[in-house]
Formats: structure tokens, C-alpha cells, sequence
């Protein structure tokens, strides 16, 4: 854009937050006993007057007439509504200073609160174009000047007629009376800035639909805080993730749609094509071609432990981010191997079975206290570690095997192999990740060499465990019970039947993948794994990503930031200083960090560029994808 343009922008619910008469309201009736009548009117008035129904001059006289305000009360107004500048302007506020020869404030509002606002921002004070406040003797608003056009509806667009602005004229409100500008003739287009407030009746007829400034910089493709607007950000959220993973989203301006199931890859790689961030659980599978299909992808959220679902040599490859939540739901796992644990040794699932079905089966045989029993946890990680201290909290000996070397915990004996272990214990517990070589690493020859009676369980992996060895260890008495929670086949929705060959079996305890299913455990996980993919997109910090380079950063003021990931080669990084000197940038800071398979360059410079400087920074030939942060 080689001229400035013109923006006109309304001051009440978009240049701040609020309806400034609705806070003078607030000024006036504190300690008033019919404060919340009267404000209830004042709103009411409010919005007639901007969704067109009611004349604004009888608007304004109405609300007026509610009021007794003094001339303190209103200077007390200007004060208040300093703090109430809308968010995205003042994200964009150094962008829009730079505009201020070009940028009025027309509202019919009145000066003697909104100039000190306007100039408090760093806007010019005589561009802003208001109302009148008059007052009497004693200092108390009388009326006002009803010879000033913006007293009446219809005022704005005569006193931008009057104006005459030259050129390019963009008009910036969320009320009719600002849609009238460009209806009128005067305005390239009408911005109606849903940030704070949406008026339904103005949107049909609105150019662009703008949740606030960055749409409408970006949209202009104008200098803003922010290069992509969060509002365009579009996040899908499959298997019933926890609703605080949309509140958080929303809250960050991004478009989400929420799923109770999860999609096959076909569904998937079709319904994926625009989306900038996706949120899955256990069942979901993110491969190759689902990434491939991805044409705007950023993230992979795990809203769970593991990651195995998700193809994330692909994801690198092809510069996705991945982020889980490896602790969030530990404390829920445990609380079930142990609660299970209890129930098995103790005989109750087929006396529970039979008490529903009219017997009546009061016996000791074959109940057993857990304490003094022995407990071979396999896989020593987060759950495994947390299931041994609970373990022999309840008085249970604990003994663990797992492949690397893993400090013990408490009283825990450290096995040297899996034979060792399976041979001295009394319960198993598995808890082992995903990962391929661990398909079917416990089967018939594993089960042989329990201990005769003893208990299995597995809320691990479902691929993890041969379910026909287990059913035959179990019919043929080797087993007392099992307890099993995740399986090779799953349900994809709460409305598929399932299967399984362990059905029916006596003292044999199947759940539905619920393991981390308690509603803290999901609320800690839907309140991480947004926060993480938020902070990525935000600062371009990789802490916690399971495949990026982890980058620990914070935001900086006055700077733009550049992201850079590429294949891990060499030279990348005087590649990308060569340019940014050539166009004689300053670095403020740069981070490089890598991985087997890729680099990851943060650099912030100290001063705006040109396009054909991105353009070199995204053909430096191992870069798999470029942004600039912000």
C-alpha cells in the first residue's frame, strides 16, 4: 500500500472494551439502591441504539435522563476507560501510532471522555470527531449540543461527507451507525469488529467480519503485532478431549471444532486439508498421509501419555511440532492398578458377578489380603515409579524390571531380567510404552513363567500383550484373574460394540481404556497440552515437544521474530545470517538447536523487512517451513 489510508474508528465496545455511558452509569449509581435496575435500563437503550431499532438522538436523551453526572464523574470515566482499550489494539498499538495522520476517532461518544483516552494511546486528540457534553453552573451534565450532527442517527456519515477524505477510507465499528459510512458512499469497506460485542442485525451487510485488529491489518496486508491473526487459526479437537482444551483455544482467538469420536485416515486426511492444529487421544492414527494431507499444519496435540498413534518421524519431517501430556494423568492410572489390584486378589469380581445375578456367595476361599504380596511392576517410567511407591504404601513388596537403568524408588527391588521377576512375584503390572518392538512381548512362554495363581494386569498398550495366550493362562487356572484396560482393537466411538476373547471370564476385570479417564486427570491434560501448543505458536518455545528440538523462550518487546526449521545439515545457519545481512538487519538474539533430523533457528531482529527478505529465508534449500512469529 504506497498511500496511507484513512481509518475511521468508533470509540464505545471498539476502540474499548466497554460502552463508555454504561461505566459512567456505574460512576454515578455506586451505593445507589436501584443500581442494578437503572444500569439494566441503560444497557437495554444501549443496544437498541446500535442495532438501528431505536433512534440514536432518543437513545442518547434517554440514557442521559437515567443519569446525574458530574463533571467529576466523567473525568473519573476518562480514567477508567485508559485501562479498557480493547486487546488487539493495544497488541497493534505501535503499528497504529504509526497511522495516526490517518486515523480518526468518530464516535457519538463525547470528547470530554474520550480525547484524554485517545491521546493516552498515542492518537492525535483533534482527530477525534464526538459529541458535547453541556453543563450547568453547579457542574452537572445538562444535555448536550444538538446542533453537532453526531447527536442524531445518521450523524456520522454527514460529518464524514464534510470531511472529504482523499483516497483509500476503511471504516472500523460494531454498531449500524457505522456501517451507515460505507452504506453512504464514503468508505472503501466496514469492518465490523466482533471483538468485544457482536451485533447480530449488522452482520449480513458487514464487508469483513473482524474479530479484532490483526484480521483487519492482515486483510489490508498492513504491518501488525502478529503475522497470521489468531481468529484464522483453526484447531479440530477429536475423541472427546476435554472441554478445557476448547475453552483455552477460544480464549486465544482460534477457530476449534470438537469431536466426541475420533475419523479413519480417509475421514481424516479429508477433514485435516486446512487445519492449523489438531488434538487427538489414543485412537486417532496421524500418518504420513494424514500429515501429507495437512497443507497448514503446526501442531499434534496428545491429550494423553503415549505418542505412538502418531506417525512422528513424519511430523518432523515435514515440520509438525508434537506435543503430550507424559505426567498429567500418572496419578489416575496408578489409582486403578492399585484399586484392581485389591479386587482381584481378593476374589470379588466373581462375587460381585453373582450378587447381581441372586447368589449369595459369602465365603473366604480365595480371598487374600494384598499386603506381604509381591508386585513386579514391568516398565519403571512415570506410571510404573509412581505405582511402586502406592504399592508398598498398602503394604505390598515391589520388584521392577525395565530395559534402562532406572533408580528404585522406596523398597524397590531391582530385577536383572524378566524371567527373574516373573518367577518371584505375585502380581504382574505392565506399563510399558507403544512403541513397535514392544507388540506382543508378553505371550504364552511369558505366562508359563508366572508364579501358579498369580495376577496379571495391563493398562499399558494393547498390542503389548498376546490375548490369546492370557485367555488360556486364565481358563486353565495358571492365572487367578487379570484386569485388562486397553486392547489391539478399540471401539472408535462410545456407539461400536466391542470384543474381545477375555470376555466372561471368572475373576477377569475389563474396562474401556479409561485408565487416565477421571475428570482431573483429563482436566490437568486439557489445560498442559493447550498450553504447550499455545506457548509454541505464541513465543516459539519447544519445551516438552516429543520430536522438536527443545527451545525454551520468552517473548521479547520491539523485535520480530523469525522461525526457521530445516533439515539438519550443515551451514544452514551462515545461510540464513548471510541474508539478514545482506539486507543489513540487526540480530537481537538468535538460538539454534538441533536433532537427529532437524535444526531449529529463533532469530529476533531489531527492524521491520521487506517481503523479498522472507522470500530468500524460505529458499535456503533444507528449509522445510518458515514464519515469521510475530
Amino acid at each position: 500500500m504506497s498511500k496511507k489510508p484513512t481509518f475511521i474508528i468508533d470509540f464505545d465496545s471498539t476502540f474499548t472494551r466497554v460502552e463508555a455511558l454504561d461505566i459512567l452509569a456505574e460512576i454515578v449509581l455506586e451505593g445507589d439502591g436501584k443500581r442494578g435496575d437503572v444500569l439494566q435500563q441503560i444497557q437495554s437503550i444501549t443496544d437498541q441504539g446500535m442495532e438501528g431499532s431505536l433512534d440514536f438522538r432518543d437513545s442518547l436523551e434517554q440514557r442521559l435522563a437515567l443519569l446525574h453526572a458530574h463533571r467529576s464523574d466523567v473525568q473519573e470515566l476518562a480514567r477508567r476507560l485508559k485501562a479498557q482499550i480493547s486487546r488487539s489494539f493495544l497488541r497493534n498499538q505501535s503499528h497504529i501510532v504509526e497511522l495516526r495522520d490517518t486515523t480518526y476517532v468518530v464516535s457519538n461518544g463525547f470528547h470530554d471522555f474520550i480525547e484524554p483516552v485517545v491521546e493516552h494511546f498515542g492518537l492525535k486528540p483533534r482527530h477525534v470527531i464526538a459529541n458535547e457534553f453541556e453543563y450547568d453552573a453547579a457542574g452537572y451534565v445538562s444535555g448536550f449540543n444538538k446542533d453537532n450532527p453526531l447527536s442524531r442517527s445518521g450523524g456520522k456519515s454527514k460529518v464524514i461527507q464534510q470531511l472529504n477524505f482523499k483516497g483509500d477510507v476503511y471504516v472500523i465499528g460494531d454498531g449500524a451507525n457505522d456501517l451507515e459510512i460505507r452504506k453512504a458512499g464514503f468508505a472503501n469497506k466496514f469492518y465490523l469488529f466482533t471483538e468485544n460485542v457482536e451485533r447480530e442485525k449488522v452482520k449480513p451487510e458487514a464487508d469483513h467480519i473482524a474479530p479484532n485488529v490483526d484480521e483487519i491489518l492482515y486483510e489490508l496486508k498492513m504491518s501488525r503485532s502478529l503475522s497470521y491473526p489468531k481468529n484464522r487459526i483453526k484447531v479440530l479437537l477429536l475423541e472427546g478431549v476435554h472441554e478445557r482444551a476448547v475453552e483455552l483455544f477460544e480464549e486465544e482467538g482460534y477457530q476449534v471444532e470438537y469431536m466426541t469420536s475420533s475419523l479413519s485416515e480417509d475421514e481424516l486426511c479429508e477433514k485435516i486439508k486446512d487445519v492449523n492444529i489438531i488434538g487427538i487421544r489414543s485412537k486417532t492414527q496421524i500418518t504420513e498421509r494424514v500429515i501429507k494431507s495437512a497443507r497448514r499444519l503446526i501442531n499434534v496435540g496428545a491429550f494423553c501419555i503415549g505418542t505412538n498413534q502418531i506417525d512422528l518421524e513424519a511430523c518432523t519431517k515435514y515440520g509438525v511440532a508434537v506435543f503430550n501430556a507424559p505426567y498429567s494423568n500418572t496419578r489416575s492410572v496408578v489409582e486403578l492398578a492399585i484399586a484392581e489390584i485389591i479386587l482381584l486378589v481378593r476374589n470379588l469380581p466373581d462375587k460381585e458377578r453373582g450378587m447381581h445375578g441372586g447368589k449369595w456367595q459369602k465365603s473366604a476361599n480365595g480371598a487374600q489380603e494384598v499386603r506381604g504380596k509381591k508386585l513386579g511392576i514391568i516398565g519403571y517410567g512415570n506410571i510404573g515409579a509412581q505405582l511402586s511407591v502406592l504399592a508398598e504404601a498398602v503394604g505390598l513388596d515391589v520388584y521392577y524390571y525395565d530395559l534402562e537403568d532406572k533408580l528404585a524408588l522406596g523398597n524397590a527391588t531391582k530385577c536383572d531380567s524378566l524371567d527373574e521377576m516373573l518367577a518371584k512375584v505375585d502380581i504382574v503390572s505392565l506399563h510399558v510404552d507403544g512403541r513397535p518392538d514392544n507388540n506382543n512381548i508378553f505371550g504364552a512362554e511369558q505366562f508359563a513363567k508366572m508364579k501358579d495363581g498369580a495376577i496379571f494386569i495391563n493398562l499399558a498398550r494393547g498390542k503389548v500383550v498376546d490375548l490369546e495366550a492370557l485367555r488360556d493362562a486364565v481358563q486353565s487356572g495358571k492365572l487367578k484373574g487379570c484386569a485388562v484396560d486397553v486392547y489391539p482393537k478399540e471401539p472408535k466411538s462410545n456407539d461400536e460394540p466391542f470384543e474381545s476373547p477375555l470376555q466372561g471370564l471368572p475373576n477377569t476385570i475389563l474396562t474401556p481404556h479409561i485408565g487416565g479417564s477421571t475428570a482431573e486427570a483429563q482436566e490437568n491434560i486439557g489445560n498442559f497440552v493447550p498450553n504447550k501448543i499455545i506457548q509454541y505458536i505464541n513465543t516459539g518455545s519447544t519445551n516438552g515437544s516429543v520430536n522438536f528440538p527443545n527451545v525454551q523462550l520468552s517473548a521479547v518487546k520491539d523485535a520480530h521474530r523469525l522461525l526457521h526449521i530445516h533439515h539438519n545439515v550443515p551451514k544452514v545457519l551462515a545461510q540464513i545470517d548471510q541474508i539478514l545481512a545482506k539486507h543489513e538487519i540487526n540480530i537481537l538474539g538468535q538460538y539454534l538447536k538441533t536433532n537427529e533430523q532437524i535444526g531449529y533457528v529463533i532469530t529476533d531482529v531489531d527492524q521491520a523487512y521487506k517481503e523479498e527478505l522472507l522470500e530468500e529465508l524460505k529458499q535456503i534449500e533444507p528449509t522445510i517451513w518458515f514464519r515469521v512469529l510475530y
